[in-house]
């Protein structure tokens, strides 16, 4: 059942970035922030915990985890060093997240070539 749930979340959330990306004038930059705010907004009140335990990796793949990351980080900083933890919290646990979008941005900028 997890599988079926993984497949409805992580499809909704690509089908709501679709209809924005197809009926605005917003760039995928524009939609790829407004989801990951809106996984912080979602952390803040509780419920993107309850869509990890629903859904397992369809929601914790998809961008808005990485909001749900940086407000996890963000707040356990927070509360164990004050607010230069909270900075610090942010580094520490998104850093591999963060790495990892580099590292293979580069190495897929060098296996593919833009579209002219």
């Amino acid at each position: 059942m997890i599988f079926l749930n993984a497949f409805l979340l992580s499809g909704f959330i690509c089908m709501l970035g679709q209809i924005i990306l197809d009926n605005t004038k917003l760039t995928p930059g524009h939609v790829t922030s407004m989801f990951t705010v809106f996984g912080a907004i979602l952390s803040f009140f509780g419920i993107y915990k309850r869509l990890i335990e629903w859904a397992g990796a369809g929601a914790t793949v998809v961008i808005s985890n990485f909001g749900h990351l940086l407000y996890q980080a963000g707040i356990e900083g927070f509360h164990e060093f004050g607010i230069l933890g909270f900075f610090s919290g942010l580094l520490t646990k998104s850093s591999a997240a963060i790495v990892s979008a580099i590292i293979f941005s580069f190495i897929f900028t060098l296996i593919f070539k833009p579209k002219d």
